[in-house]
């Protein structure tokens, strides 16, 4: 039994289960919002800060979080992490007085970014070489899981006990899981650098570096890109959509994506970098964004769409430890796709819903298309950096 538990399967398995929870923490109050609405009464746009908020702590401490993993240690910052989200969703579970329920949003920020930064990393660390991208790739389905079992179980809580419900059976469900990974993660030695100090100067400079790396911050540049329609296009998108396909296309869209992620992406991982799988997806993407423009918003083109943007999900994260070697790099570039991700789902929904004002459906595929093709310059662009430096890392 002990040999089970500390298998690296049953290791990122756990670690996935309690990266739903870290996704539940957005899932369970966009799921929830309505009813939300119905308790706290007349709050208008500000209710729409219950599910916004968590995400501005990750781009303002996206980096900060990286920092902190090579201080303090992946697993201490993982366990804080889920403690802390636990403790949080506990008080959530009181139904505090609005102000307060915002106040609590920013503490939960914390605790995702802690999760989000510690566990892709700590995956990597745990897994064999030859299965890293297979089991980076899963734990890159942990958003669009997250929200589809949210979308099926938070209604029935609803029902049976209000929102305090939800927020009761997610600090349970966190609870359980940092004591389970508080008993089986293994406690690793300590990394062999030095902690980079935490002062505002020598974090901007951070900031620089690692966004300047063509190792360490390329897998954030392209999830910017990503993150900015993957989130805007579920939710601007399905009102277009002919209403006798709508239902099912939107139930679609992010299966398509978790699927095409653990097959097709996981097959070309084998055989080719996980940056080329990222640029195969994004080039895909930008052939079916464009399509938009010929065929409308097509149900068929929007579920291939998300299909394409399967590839650039998963293998972003296993580009991770293929392009930096080391743990504490690696901690500093999941950093970097927590605080780039975080931007981009905060920003892409506006601005899409901005141009949709202006230009109506005519605007979506030149919005996909220089998204993509920003990417897709981007990423070559890097892995010139790298060929040039000569520095070994897989291009």
């Amino acid at each position: 039994m002990r040999r089970l538990f500390s298998s690296p399967l049953f290791l990122v398995l756990a670690l996935w289960l309690a990266g739903l929870g870290c996704a539940a923490q957005f899932a369970k109050m966009a799921v929830i919002l309505p009813a939300l609405q119905d308790h706290y009464g007349e709050t208008g746009v500000a209710s729409g800060f219950l599910v916004s908020l968590i995400a501005l702590m990750g781009i303002v401490l996206g980096l900060v979080a990286g920092v902190l993993a090579i201080r303090i240690g992946l697993r201490r910052l993982l366990l804080t992490g889920i403690v802390l989200g636990a403790v949080v969703s506990f008080i959530q579970a009181t139904m505090p007085p609005f102000s307060w329920m915002l106040a609590i949003r920013f503490v939960e920020g914390l605790s995702h970014l802690a999760i989000v930064v510690a566990t892709p990393t700590l995956i990597a660390q745990i897994t064999p070489a030859r299965h890293q991208g297979a089991a980076l790739t899963l734990w890159g389905t942990f958003f669009g899981v997250a929200f589809a079992a949210a979308a099926l179980i938070a209604p029935a809580l609803v029902s049976a006990g209000g929102p305090g419900a939800v927020f009761l059976a997610h600090g349970v469900y966190m609870a359980v899981f940092a004591v389970l990974l508080a008993l089986v993660l293994p406690r690793p030695a300590p990394l062999a650098v030095a902690a980079p100090p935490l002062g505002p100067r020598q974090l901007i400079a951070r900031h620089i570096d690692i966004y300047t790396s063509p190792t360490i911050g390329a897998p954030a540049i392209g999830w910017v890109f990503y993150t900015l329609t993957f989130v805007a296009l579920l939710a601007v998108l399905p009102p277009f959509i002919d209403a006798e396909q709508r239902v099912l296309a939107t139930a679609l869209m992010p299966l398509a994506s978790i699927v095409s992620s653990m097959t097709m992406g996981v097959f070309l991982l084998r055989f080719v970098p996980a940056t080329t799988v990222v640029q195969i997806g994004f080039v895909a993407a930008a052939v079916f964004g464009a399509l938009f423009a010929v065929a409308g918003p097509a149900a068929w083109l929007a579920v291939a769409l998300f299909a394409c943007l399967g590839l650039v999900q998963g293998a972003s994260f296993a580009a991770v430890p293929q392009l930096n070697a080391g743990t504490a790099d690696r901690a500093l570039a999941n950093g970097g796709l927590a605080q780039t991700g975080n931007l981009g789902n905060t920003t892409g929904t506006p601005l899409l819903i901005a141009i949709i004002a202006v230009t109506g459906f005519a605007g979506v595929p030149w919005f996909l298309l220089g998204c993509y093709l920003i990417a897709i310059g981007a990423n070559a662009a890097l892995a010139r950096r790298r060929r040039q430096a000569g520095s070994g890392a897989v291009s």
